[in-house]
């Protein structure tokens, strides 16, 4: 089939494509999958790859008419192709008959040799790049519920954020009537104690 328009990778076109190669895998589990459970779940589709070998040249026969002849144009378009790769940036790929969108390209050679001259043959692998998209939502402001309760499943209640205000002098007298009921209380038993000791004193002395 003749070709309607010419290969181009991110906007740069070649002479020919000599051969191209559009790949689609995936990864099957090795393991049993139990009976009943959804099969393709436990498949992994992997990102598409493409491959190419495309023909430069500074005299092209197909396509003069649009690239005319210009000399060095064939290394000039090697060096841009080196800068898509190290940019690292997706690219879109035309060839005759499809349209391939988000390509990274994985591999690149650029070959010379005597049979091609001034000519070049280029591999290059693509992989496409899979994108997800994130969502965001609000939350209703609702008030905390710490739902039910131990056996009997009465409401725990909700929680209350309000202040709780109070005079720091009643909390420091409630602390001291402790404290001295404390100190009587401990009195009180060593005083009975000391008695009683006493007491046993003079009974072995009498």
């Amino acid at each position: 089939m003749k070709a309607t328009r010419p290969v181009s990778v991110a906007g740069i076109e070649f002479d020919a494509l000599i051969d191209e190669s559009h790949t689609l895998e995936s990864t099957v589990p090795e393991y049993p999958v139990e009976d009943g459970y959804s099969v393709s779940d436990s498949i992994i589709l992997n990102p598409e790859t493409l491959s190419m070998t495309l023909y430069l040249t500074d005299t092209p026969v197909t396509w003069y008419r649009k690239h005319g002849a210009v000399r060095g144009r064939a290394e000039a378009i090697c060096a841009q192709l080196k800068d898509l790769y190290y940019q690292g940036q997706p690219v879109v790929i035309v060839t005759s008959d499809a349209t391939y969108t988000n390509m990274a390209i994985s591999s690149i050679s650029f070959n010379k040799s005597a049979d091609v001259g001034y000519a070049r043959e280029i591999p290059i692998s693509f992989k496409r790049i899979r994108t997800t998209f994130s969502r965001t939502t609000t939350m209703p402001d609702l008030p905390v519920s710490y739902g039910k309760s131990g056996t009997t499943q009465a409401s725990a209640g909700n929680a209350n954020t309000q202040k709780v205000s109070g005079n720091s002098s009643s909390s420091d007298a409630i602390g001291s009537s402790i404290a001295y009921n404390v100190v009587g209380l401990n009195s009180t038993t060593t005083s009975t104690k000391a008695s009683t000791l006493t007491q046993r004193r003079v009974g072995r002395n009498g």
